[in-house]
């Protein structure tokens, strides 16, 4: 059985009754009410505990309305609250919530990873500044370990943004940065480990085969789009645990849920820009916001460079003018680099000699 549903926000969805299911039993807030069998419930009733858990759902999100703005999300939420349940372990929210394990951990430090406890107040992004670069196909912020993809929509279609958490290069396997395109689908890959990468297992004791056949046990996962980079993949992964962290060589790795998606969304031919934007800034309406994410290990600054490029981008933001900013919480995003957007200013409108 497949349920139709749509959500404001976000497109129209498609989700199998059984996965349903399964959502709302894994979540505390339905738990409150699932006392009996989900077939005891009317409709209205069974809707409504799927409309709570729609933020597991959030991957699709309509692109801004208003030219040159660049939030997605719910400006009036830019962090939901979660209420984990006994049995589930802080990355296991992080994926229902199709975010990274290194984003889960940031915004909440004092959560086990492990054991965060039934009833644990767990936060959740909700809210994301657009990179800064065209807005099209497929876009890899590395220093967010993010992937946004554009899909050109179809007649009478809004415009939507899809995102999802990545893994990226290790300090001396880095992700390359640049333009590029999508050269190749493969499904079921096999995957053939690099001299050079059979070396490295070999010194740690661990030899590899030279051939990894397609299965549940590649390292590649089940699905793979080719870069027209000779060598580097975007692609599924038999460790889930390690998307949205610094663990590959080189290749960009998805949740094996997320990368089946983008097999089937994305177009050999499609353009793929790859950049690393530690600091965001964007507009919403007529509120300026950045959004500021740790440097990946080895391009750390001090907080006096990062002021001057986030002051640089503001300006770049605000028509090469310095607006008058809130000072307090320009320094606290910088410092604390959670990764949530941050209103820095207010435009003020004068309306018949008052200010609103």
């Amino acid at each position: 059985m497949i349920v139709f549903f749509h959500l404001p926000k976000f497109q129209t969805l498609l989700i199998p009754y059984s996965q349903i299911l399964k959502k709302l039993y894994s979540c505390p807030v339905s738990k409150t009410f699932l006392k009996k069998p989900i077939s005891m419930f009317n409709k209205p009733l069974f809707y409504l505990l799927l409309l709570i858990n729609q933020s597991i759902f959030a991957t699709n999100f309509s692109f801004p309305e208003i030219e040159g703005d660049t939030l997605i999300g719910d400006k009036s939420t830019l962090i939901r609250v979660f209420y984990s349940s006994e049995e589930q372990t802080l990355l296991d929210v992080a994926r229902d919530f199709n975010i990274g394990q290194n984003e889960i951990l940031r915004i909440n430090p004092n959560v086990d990873r492990w054991m965060p406890g039934e009833g644990t107040k767990i936060n959740i992004p909700y809210s994301r500044l657009l990179p800064d670069t065209t807005h099209q196909g497929l876009v890899l912020n590395l220093a967010e370990f993010r992937l946004y993809y554009y899909p050109k929509p179809s007649k009478g279609q809004a415009k939507l943004v899809i995102t999802h958490p990545i893994s990226i290069g290790r300090l001396d396997w880095n992700t390359p940065l640049g333009k590029t395109r999508i050269i190749s689908k493969i499904k079921d890959p096999s995957w053939h480990p690099p001299l050079s990468i059979r070396k490295e297992h070999a010194e740690n004791g661990d030899i590899l085969p030279t051939v990894f056949p397609p299965g549940p046990d590649n390292p590649l996962g089940l699905f793979a789009l080719g870069l027209n980079i000779p060598g580097y993949l975007i692609h599924g992964t038999n460790k889930p645990y390690g998307v949205g962290m610094r663990v590959s060589h080189g290749c960009v790795r998805m949740y094996p849920e997320d990368i089946e998606k983008m097999f089937s969304q994305v177009k050999v031919g499609t353009r793929v820009t790859i950049v690393n934007q530690p600091i965001k800034v964007g507009w919403s309406e007529k509120e300026l916001y950045i959004e500021v994410h740790p440097q990946l290990e080895g391009e750390e600054l001090d907080f006096e460079k990062r002021l001057d490029t986030a002051m640089t981008l503001i300006e770049k933001a605000n028509e090469n003018k310095i607006p008058v900013l809130d000072g307090h919480a320009l320094k606290k995003a910088l410092q604390q680099s959670t990764g949530i957007p941050v209103v820095i200013y207010s435009k003020r409108l004068i309306i018949s000699g008052n200010t609103q």
